[in-house]
């Protein structure tokens, strides 16, 4: 009888592709999503590229009685969480709604959880939460901080579902903290569907190739780096969600809450993403520069020993992989699911 796993927020980008590895891998995802950044044709992609099926309930993370309805519906082994909302910008503009969400949400899941005994959960947190930190590569042990209330979102939450296991040793967590999820799966029929203009560079990159968004704003020229351009750990969707079933497996060997960095460890600048994305499109992108973001640091790339050592999971996935993959389904989906 294979392990049911509540997957919270699996309808989104990052969701949807763990949701595919999952049932690869022989798991029974269970999708709570509320619908509000993700289109629920994801998971009737997922059932197409699988071939097999997954249970989707509408309902959301921060309400008690969708929760208890599922804990009591299915016999879940394990959550995955990934609901929350994760604009940086929007997050400054809105940060009430972000706290609300994103903290809320996990404080009701968790004492849910608690209730049905269900103990082992692995969170979906960020790089985020390394501030403007310029130390890199970031090892885990590096000190954190947050320049906007989404990072917070991230920070709060990993200090709650630590006080979690100390408070009950039962409680077993691995938070995930994600470089920059790019990439699509190799099918072309799930990827990144954003929402109004891409906060994220591949999207943007990916409509201005299609023709949805005129030229690709390149934030900054002067950074200390070899082209000028910031430079970011990118890594394949694919390959992230990979490190979500390995955790899966590692979970009954953790002990408290255990946070571990998925990344490449090389670090990509803006104009090389660029390059490979005119590769994989065969045209050039238009670009122009202009000033830098506030809080954007030069420099972003993890060191990843620890997800190799803990989890023997490591990032398989090129540059080009990511730009052709993103390429195929921006291609096969102009408007994305619309």
């Amino acid at each position: 009888m294979s392990q049911k796993i509540l997957v919270t927020g699996g309808a989104g980008y990052i969701g949807s592709h763990t949701c595919v590895q999952l049932l690869n891998a022989g798991y029974e995802p269970v999708v709570l999503d509320n619908l509000s950044n993700s289109k629920s044709v994801s998971l009737e992609r997922v059932r197409q590229i699988t071939g097999r099926d997954l249970i989707f309930e509408q309902g959301d993370v921060r309400c008690r009685k969708d929760l208890v309805s599922v804990f009591k519906k299915y016999d879940i082994a394990a959550v995955i969480h990934f609901a929350a909302f994760k604009a940086v910008g929007e997050s400054v503009k809105i940060p009430l709604e972000y706290y609300d969400n994103n903290i809320s949400g996990t404080v009701t899941l968790c004492e849910v959880m608690n209730r049905f005994g269900v103990k082992n959960m692995i969170f979906s947190s960020s790089a985020t939460v390394y501030g403007m930190s310029t130390d890199v590569p970031f090892t885990e042990e590096a000190p954190t901080s947050a320049t906007n209330p989404y990072g917070r979102t991230k920070l709060f939450n990993e200090e709650i579902l630590k006080d979690c296991t100390i408070s009950d040793p039962d409680w077993k967590v691995v938070c995930l903290r994600y470089f920059n999820p790019v990439g699509a799966h190799k099918s072309g029929l799930i990827g990144e569907d954003p929402n109004g203009i891409p906060n994220n560079l591949m999207p943007y990159i990916a409509q201005v190739a299609v023709g949805r968004l005129p030229e690709l704003k390149v934030f900054g020229s002067d950074y200390p780096t070899p082209d000028g351009t910031g430079v970011r750990d990118y890594i394949h969707v694919v390959d992230l969600a990979d490190g979500h079933v390995r955790a899966l497996d590692y979970l009954q060997k953790v002990s408290g809450c255990e946070i571990i960095n998925l990344g490449t460890g090389c670090g990509i600048s803006v104009l090389q993403m660029l390059e490979a994305f005119s590769r994989a499109a065969d045209k050039p992108i238009p670009y122009k520069f202009t000033e830098r973001r506030p809080g954007d640091v030069a420099e972003s790339y993890a060191k990843t020993d620890k997800a190799t050592r803990l989890l023997s999971w490591k990032a398989k996935r090129g540059v080009d992989a990511m730009a052709a993959d993103t390429w195929r389904w921006q291609t096969k989906n102009p408007n994305g699911y619309e």
